[in-house]
């Protein structure tokens, strides 16, 4: 394989990486209001993440596969096109009026059938198809890494992902304060997903795995590999806890606390900050002392104590949760992250990126819409499904542990 490893190469994955989740962040915070603005509720907020993910869910293994025959580069610029124009048709849908009275209740208020509702699903479903980003990412940096630096460079990759987390709110509340008012964040999505497709063209080295003849004629089975199907089975389930909170927590705070798009992104910034501060220098010191699998299951056990504070009313119990959150995932998931790709051949990354990003597509899917019916009957208290949940995927992580030593011996 080609693949570069050097310090320098990491730099525009990192770069494309931040200006992804800038675009993206940056509609966070106002779209829970944006949804009940549109005569929305809980369940149509769950169903229009779950729309993104059922797409990708589809997209994500053939772009996957597709990265390991054609290279990275050209898979990542067809996904950073899919996001252009993903934004795009959002914003065609705020310009067009609601044209029908907002729903009250029962399978009305379920299916919300204004036309820039629908427009938002089809926007997502674009996206989502097309919605290889991060895995193939995630490939790319494995390809340019070697197996002692991974950890490190995933830490440095969520890291940049978060920056942009911090950036985003924050440019969310400034450019919907404009007289265009939500209108204004979406351009600036439309413009960031742009500037990305130029850093693809102008910046990123393409990586193309080196695939041998016999290979070629040979078609691998992904789930017959060495500890990739439990690895794929630790990605659902942890996605799954994760969404039970991605769905809850906006649309409690926006509901029944009131809080607006400023303060929810200023909630959004500061436990994004925190968690760039743990995958930065935090990560790389405790990294070089404690291995991947204490680290993930350290990281659960503080996530699951940070889910539990969700369901306060109390602002600062909420933001205290806030940051065990991002100490919790900024432990645990570079570090898992750096487990799965340790414990895959370099040849198939692409695939078992592209496959494990299905697995958290269906975990979305499944969380985002459980999710929204749970939280219609037990409101906030969801979190705490959440918190038992991560509290036994920890438990179940500690196999990591194991695999991670009978790999040392082996080396």
């Amino acid at each position: 394989m080609s693949t570069g490893k050097n310090k320098s190469t990491i730099i525009p994955i990192l770069l494309v990486n931040f200006i992804d989740s800038l675009g993206f962040s940056i509609v966070i915070p106002f779209l829970v209001i944006l949804i009940l603005k549109l005569g929305g509720n809980e369940l149509s907020y769950g169903f229009l993440g779950a729309t993104y993910s059922a797409f990708q869910l589809i997209g994500s293994p053939i772009l996957g596969a597709w990265s390991d025959k054609y290279g990275r580069r050209k898979i990542l610029l067809l996904s950073e096109i899919g996001t252009f124009l993903g934004w795009s048709v959002f914003f065609i849908a705020l310009l067009i009026p609601v044209t029908t009275p907002k729903p009250g209740s029962g399978i009305h208020g379920v299916f919300m059938n204004t036309l820039p509702l629908f427009l938002l699903f089809i926007a997502r479903a674009v996206d989502g198809i097309t919605g290889g980003n991060i895995s193939v990412a995630y490939a790319y940096l494995a390809d340019i890494s070697s197996h002692s630096d991974r950890k490190k460079n995933y830490g440095k990759m969520t890291a940049s992902q978060n920056i942009g987390f911090i950036v985003g709110p924050a440019m969310a509340g400034v450019l919907g304060a404009t007289a265009l008012g939500l209108l204004t964040p979406v351009l600036g999505a439309m413009f960031i997903s742009a500037l990305a497709v130029v850093v693809i063209i102008f910046k990123l080295k393409d990586v193309k795995p080196v695939i041998e003849k016999q290979e070629k004629k040979e078609k691998v089975n992904i789930l017959k590999l060495p500890f990739i199907p439990y690895f794929l089975l630790l990605y659902f389930l942890i996605y799954l806890a994760f969404n039970f909170f991605y769905v809850a927590f906006p649309v409690y705070v926006a509901q029944q606390l009131h809080w607006t798009v400023f303060k929810l992104g200023i909630f959004f910034a500061v436990l994004s900050g925190v968690m760039v501060i743990i995958q930065g220098p935090v990560l790389s010191a405790v990294s070089k002392h404690f291995s991947d699998g204490s680290l993930v299951i350290t990281g659960g056990i503080i996530l699951s104590s940070s889910f539990a504070l969700f369901s306060s009313a109390n602002d600062v119990v909420l933001y205290t949760g806030a940051v065990l959150f991002a100490c919790g995932n900024g432990l645990m998931w570079p570090s898992f992250l750096a487990s799965l790709a340790n414990a895959t051949d370099d040849r198939y990354q692409g695939r078992v990126q592209g496959i494990a990003g299905s697995m958290g597509s269906l975990a979305s899917i499944i969380g985002l819409i459980s999710g929204a019916f749970l939280y219609k009957i037990f409101g906030a208290n969801i979190m705490w499904l959440s918190a038992v949940f991560m509290f036994l995927i920890s438990g179940v992580c500690i196999r990591i542990v194991s695999i991670e030593r009978n790999r040392k011996l082996a080396a």
